[in-house]
């Protein structure tokens, strides 16, 4: 036993759901179901998403293969504690389910992981978030087949193990993370993007772009100790396969994002952003991410008064892919000197023709920013609220996230995201 698990890892995993990709591929979800041998199904989506048509024209569809389909609208855009609760209540109150459809974003995507593991395992919510938030409990039986169908293109949900909520009573964004919380399905048509206003498609769309690039500089698989087959977590460190993924989606963004917020009927760039969405979530649910979704969280969940445009409902809100975007400059400087070629990567990937002639350690960050003011990303977290009498209390939500911290390539001190943070209140 000693001999296999001293040292340095030598092993790293994929996982992955399987794929339908392409226009019209949504049509077919009723087929698919009637291969996992479901009868009734529950479809789960927001009521911005449902007043499109999409969640009813998908369980019609459902329905045409003599299965029951039940559409529950209620999910919270950045759904939460109590948003996720309620959602598992009904479905448990509405007797057994062979299987769930989620049609949205990763709120809905996110909010059907929780129902079905809920549906699946006993207990609370918080028994199975995170610790040190919550319980970190592993679910003990099976989950039903979850069907995971993006209408937002970014979140990559419909490829990981993970789903992310609100703690409203802790201010804090956590979630839960295990391999059995992976959808059996990713069903991803371009069409259902269409409707996402340039807002939220230059939020979501940084968040592909944080995905890939920070699975690219995650501290690689061979660099962490050696675990045991049942200690393996999703997030294993960048390694080749996921590096691939990585790669073709910042190729991808390099035009598709810009063209996708000018004109959001651009089909060709809807279809490119779907794809590169896809593959940085088979990348990044693998090799994990690291500093900038960490800091995430928390200015997500102490957000006190900013309200971004393009999105529904009147709670104060920063979406989840601005919020990862908001210190990604300053978070890859800092990383930088761990995997100086890595960095580069990213920035010639996402603007070849971009020449920088100053310290190299400020060439992705000055990409960042240019592609962030080119697509209306507010500038820093300064313009979504923040001082920096704040940094203190973002940093003590952002050490909450050692799940993420650990696949960093250079470890951050909390005076090092300290750091980060105050780089980030103004950006330009």
């Amino acid at each position: 036993m000693t001999s296999t698990t001293a040292g340095r890892e030598t092993v790293f995993t994929y996982g992955a759901p399987a794929l339908k990709y392409g226009t019209g591929s949504s049509d077919e979800i009723g087929y698919d179901l009637t291969q996992y041998g479901a009868r009734r199904v529950l479809v789960l989506t927001d009521p911005a998403v449902a007043a499109t048509g999409w969640p009813q024209r998908i369980a019609e569809g459902i329905e045409g293969y003599g299965i029951e389909a039940v559409v529950f609208d209620g999910v919270h855009v950045e759904p939460t504690d109590v948003s996720m609760r309620k959602a598992v209540d009904f479905a448990r109150g509405q007797g057994e389910w062979d299987a769930f459809v989620a049609v949205g974003g990763g709120s809905a995507i996110d909010t059907a992981k929780a129902v079905n593991l809920l549906t699946s395992n006993d207990g609370d919510l918080m028994d199975y978030v995170n610790a040190p938030v919550g319980g970190g409990r592993a679910p003990s039986a099976p989950l039903k087949p979850l069907v995971a169908v993006p209408t937002t293109t970014g979140t990559g949900s419909e490829s990981t193990t993970v789903c992310v909520l609100d703690v409203l009573s802790l201010r804090v964004k956590s979630g839960i993370s295990h391999l059995r919380l992976r959808p059996s399905l990713a069903v991803v048509d371009p069409r259902l993007t269409v409707s996402q206003p340039p807002e939220v498609t230059a939020a979501s769309g940084m968040d592909i772009l944080c995905h890939a690039a920070e699975s690219y500089t995650a501290k690689p698989y061979t660099e962490f100790d050696r675990k045991r087959p049942e200690d393996r977590v999703p997030y294993c460190g960048s390694n080749p396969l996921a590096d691939m993924f990585a790669e073709q989606s910042l190729r991808l963004l390099s035009w598709a994002l810009p063209a996708a917020v000018r004109d959001g009927s651009d089909m060709k760039a809807r279809e490119a952003m779907a794809l590169a969405a896809t593959f940085a979530g088979l990348g990044f649910g693998n090799a994990g991410v690291h500093i900038p979704h960490a800091n995430a969280y928390p200015i997500a969940g102490q957000v006190r008064e900013f309200h971004p445009a393009g999105y529904p409902g009147d709670e104060a809100m920063v979406p989840h892919g601005m919020a990862v975007s908001l210190t990604a400059p300053a978070a890859f400087r800092f990383t930088f000197d761990a995997a100086p070629d890595r960095h580069e990567r990213v920035a010639r990937l996402l603007a070849p023709d971009f020449e920088w002639p100053g310290d190299l350690r400020d060439h992705l960050p000055a990409v960042l920013r240019q592609l962030m003011r080119e697509i209306g990303i507010p500038n820093g977290i300064g313009a979504v609220g923040y001082t920096e009498s704040d940094v203190d209390s973002l940093v003590s939500g952002t050490v909450k996230q050692q799940r993420l911290l650990a696949t960093a390539p250079r470890e951050a001190s909390e005076e090092d995201l300290a750091g980060i943070l105050r780089d980030s209140v103004t950006l330009w």
